[in-house]
């Protein structure tokens, strides 16, 4: 397929690398799996470590399921599992593993009344689980952790199990597991729907005595962006945070340039027709697909081609009357899978400014992908002093 268009004069000067060139460099923040690298270096260079992981929360919590904080024998840490409310009792409790070997279950209250005062709104309750890994502390973990990341990298689905009263660990797969033990077969099987559904768990199953832990490794989330615009600009160091890998489709190569996306840490640049491009990357059910461009031989190809696919989320930009040309022109699709499309894309938060615009995209999509929050429970506003 070939351009057969010129860049359409009311676009910025493709030329210029626009307000966002620097903040394309941002990189995502440290994440649970940086962190296993990180301990994976301290025990290459013969150190051991402890690592601490949320487990399972009640009430508030700063810190989601499966946070990890990781922990030196020299007292040098890297991640969070509290934000902050908990952190040195956990370090504490860390050190002792590593003295003794032995891993231990926590677990933290704050009432109402402290909460604020850790930064909380309500109070809550948070379990973690601390064992130590390393020289002393078994080979069969080292060789787990190891085969943990060898998933990431092949970005391949794999959980990692932790039997709470023994402290053995089993790494699961859709195809086997390996490791210290075998898992009951009812738990295997909570495993692999924690996989499925890409959250971890806490397992305690009515049908065999214990609790596991499944911790759920999944292949990163993507983003295809079709149109290298400046709203992608905006959006593509937003993705990055949110833990995206980003790929941005333009066949103009004027627009789709190293100046203007700086590419590598999870930023890709592909200069193709957008149809071709998006069923090569095949969206999945953890991909979005997201079309800027304003211009319908650029962006409808992609959401046909977005169409055909898992993807979770698909958005379109685009004025109400111009998504509703675009939807006149799809009728091929028929009106239920033209409902998969989000347009005009982005949540109503007012936006006008290209980082706003990427913000409210970013906001529709974290909420087709989580949900709606649930109704937190009440907790009592702290009272002034003296009242």
């Amino acid at each position: 397929m070939t351009l057969d268009s010129p860049v359409p004069p009311s676009f910025p000067d493709p030329s210029q690398p626009g307000p966002s060139q620097d903040a394309a460099r941002i990189t995502a923040p440290v994440d649970e799996l940086s962190i296993l690298r990180t301990v994976e270096g301290w025990l290459a260079q013969g150190q051991a470590a402890a690592i601490a992981t949320v487990i399972a929360t009640w009430g508030s919590s700063p810190r989601p399921v499966g946070s990890k904080l990781a922990v030196d024998a020299r007292g040098g840490m890297i991640g969070s599992v509290s934000g902050g409310c908990v952190e040195g009792a956990v370090v504490e409790e860390a050190l002792r593993a590593l003295e003794d070997g032995e891993p231990r279950l926590l677990t933290f209250g704050v009432p109402d009344e402290r909460a604020w005062e850790v930064g909380l709104a309500c109070g809550g309750t948070v379990r973690i689980y601390v064992a130590p890994v390393g020289p002393g502390h078994g080979a069969s973990r080292r060789r787990l952790l190891s085969a943990l990341l060898a998933a990431a990298d092949a970005k391949r689905p794999a959980a990692l199990v932790t039997d709470l009263a023994t402290g053995q660990q089993t790494l699961v797969d859709a195809e086997r597991q390996q490791g210290e033990t075998a898992l009951p077969e009812t738990v295997r099987t909570q495993v692999l729907e924690a996989l499925a559904q890409d959250r971890s768990v806490l397992i305690a199953p009515e049908e065999v005595e214990g609790e596991w832990f499944a911790q759920v490794w999944n292949p990163p989330l993507r983003l295809i962006l079709v149109g290298a615009v400046h709203i992608a600009q905006a959006l593509t160091p937003m993705a990055r945070l949110a833990g995206y890998e980003v790929t941005v489709v333009d066949p103009r190569a004027a627009f789709a340039s190293a100046a203007r996306f700086p590419t590598g840490d999870g930023v890709t640049l592909v200069r193709e027709w957008p149809d071709d491009a998006v069923a090569a990357l095949a969206p999945d059910r953890r991909t979005a697909v997201v079309t800027l461009t304003h211009d319908a031989k650029l962006d409808e190809p992609g959401l046909r081609a977005a169409l055909e696919s898992d993807a979770f989320f698909i958005g379109a930009l685009g004025s109400r009357k111009t998504h509703q040309r675009r939807l006149e022109r799809m009728a091929d699709f028929g009106p239920t899978a033209l409902e998969r499309i989000h347009g005009p894309v982005g949540l109503d938060i007012g936006a006008l400014t290209p980082a706003e615009i990427a913000v409210s995209i970013l906001a529709e999509m974290t909420l087709a992908l989580r949900g709606a929050k649930t109704a937190r429970r009440p907790c009592q506003a702290p009272q002034a002093p003296g009242r």
